[in-house]
């Protein structure tokens, strides 16, 4: 009977793992590896693409923004003094949302460069540095404010205690919708009706149901992993980074790793003619890979 059960044991293992395998030849291309475009960066961060899909990218120590034009595969600069730019999200009407948190600031940029400071506090406290931003159709945000005191801020005084998920509203209001040990990256879908939140120094990554404007269920953790960056495809997998990008499906199973030869690959997201392409910035480059399947919108 042991060993009837051993031998049953190993071929379910091994039909999964094909499974899985079959599954992972419909989104990714064999033999294809992710590309460098360029490494002329001290550290890229919050990709994001514009309608075009053209994939605008942050160099947050050198204060710059840069995007990156798929027609001709070559890097543009587009902003320099960008509040120190990390993540970025093109809200409803392509603009550029920034967190620029230089001063613990959310920018709103148009394509003709001109620059509106949405926010830059919380009950009248500065913010602590907004890291990563995802916006709705409602046209509201949700941002994370997590704590990473950068060696370029003036006369900095912490002034928040927590380290929290924000929702901005399109009126401008700001609610505090929960407290993390250090929260990172974020994205969501409306037509899927989750959110994600990673919590990085816990390790985690947690799941919400949209419930509609600025409402969420209570959280429920999605994996044991914690990731600076994220991005969704149509299907509902999740990429999540930091040694790579590593690829989860709607469960929460690990079901593929990019591996990036950089110390620490910061996010990633699709873009593209076909919004198939996926974008990672890792370290001092970018990469590009052309992938089966195609980013959520």
């Amino acid at each position: 009977m042991k060993n009837i059960c051993t031998i049953g044991m190993i071929g379910l293992v091994l039909a999964l793992v094909n499974c899985q395998s079959v599954n992972n030849r419909k989104m990714f291309y064999e033999n294809v590896q992710p590309e460098r475009v360029s490494d002329r960066f001290s550290f890229t961060e919050g990709p994001s693409a514009d309608r075009e899909g053209n994939v605008y990218f942050t160099d947050q120590p050198n204060d710059k923004i840069y995007y990156w034009d798929w027609k001709t595969n070559r890097i543009i600069e587009f902003l320099d003094k960008t509040g120190r730019a990390n993540g970025t999200h093109f809200d409803k009407d392509d603009f550029l949302i920034t967190c620029s948190d230089d001063h613990g600031e959310i920018w709103k940029i148009s394509k003709d460069k001109k620059v509106e400071i949405l926010l830059k506090d919380f009950e009248g406290k500065r913010l602590n540095g907004p890291n990563d931003v995802w916006n709705d159709s409602f046209g509201g945000m949700y941002f994370t404010d997590p704590l990473y005191e950068r060696d370029y801020w003036v006369d900095f005084k912490q002034e928040l205690s927590h380290k929290s998920l924000y929702y901005r509203s399109k009126n401008g209001k700001i609610t505090k919708l929960e407290t993390f040990t250090q929260p990172n990256g974020i994205v969501g879908s409306e037509k899927l009706g989750k959110l994600y939140v990673s919590d990085i120094d816990a390790g985690k990554t947690y799941v919400y149901d949209i419930l509609g404007e600025g409402r969420l269920s209570e959280k429920r953790l999605f994996c044991e992993m914690g990731s600076d960056g994220m991005v969704m495809d149509k299907h509902g997998n999740l990429y999540l980074t930091g040694d790579g990008v590593h690829v989860f499906d709607r469960s929460g199973k690990k079901i593929y790793h990019i591996p990036i030869p950089e110390d620490w690959t910061s996010n990633v997201t699709f873009g593209g003619k076909n919004n198939d392409v996926l974008f990672i910035t890792a370290s001092k480059s970018v990469y590009i890979l052309p992938t089966k399947v195609k980013g959520i919108k």
